[in-house]
């Protein structure tokens, strides 16, 4: 398990929660930060480096705080491998953002092209994405579905053809490739 530098950690950890300081999760009082924490966490449970944990708490922040000079501080901040992997799991820098369906589209085109520590990173922003949609479910039912531009079916898609992406091309991971698997067929169930 690769050692995390923790200095730099906070350092990311105080940077991502300035930048999301008043970004709520979608449909929810939940504080945008809790989620991208608990992706960094993901990455550190599953054996991320530094730099993965870092483009954890950070992976959205080039999408919704400020686009191309957000990732040139985080460039700036934490470094070419850090910036990389963050504009790796950006679908766009554009505002206002392209329609759904042609961003997921473009963004799993590309992903299939990605260096692996992206690929591992986007997987753990997806696993905990998945989760919560499901968890969301159980507790409001058909009504979590409202909170997304696209329908059920289309979120389905999506994540079925982002798990074949990383079922192809992530190498290792087994077990959270396994535990993916899970929760789109979860995902799939409680769409119908």
């Amino acid at each position: 398990m690769p050692k995390i530098n923790q200095l730099k950690y906070l350092s990311a950890l105080n940077f991502a929660l300035k930048l999301h300081s008043k970004q709520m999760r979608k449909g929810t009082q939940i504080p945008y930060f809790f989620h991208l924490s608990s992706v960094s966490n993901h990455v550190i449970e599953n054996g991320g480096n530094t730099h993965e944990a870092i483009a954890g708490l950070l992976h959205d922040a080039v999408e919704d705080q400020g686009g191309e000079k957000t990732l040139r501080l985080i460039k700036k901040k934490f470094g070419d491998k850090v910036a990389r992997i963050v504009e790796d799991c950006t679908d766009t820098k554009i505002e206002p953002k392209p329609p759904w369906f042609e961003r997921k589209q473009q963004y799993i085109l590309n992903l299939k092209n990605k260096p692996q520590s992206s690929l591992f990173v986007s997987m753990c922003d997806k696993t905990h994405n998945a989760s919560c949609i499901i968890n969301d479910y159980h507790r409001e039912g058909k009504k979590l579905w409202t909170r997304f531009t696209a329908n059920p079916k289309q979120v389905c898609w999506y994540y079925e053809s982002l798990g074949k992406c990383y079922y192809k091309n992530l190498k290792g991971h087994k077990v959270l490739k396994q535990n993916f698997k899970k929760l789109v067929a979860e995902m799939k169930r409680i769409a119908k």
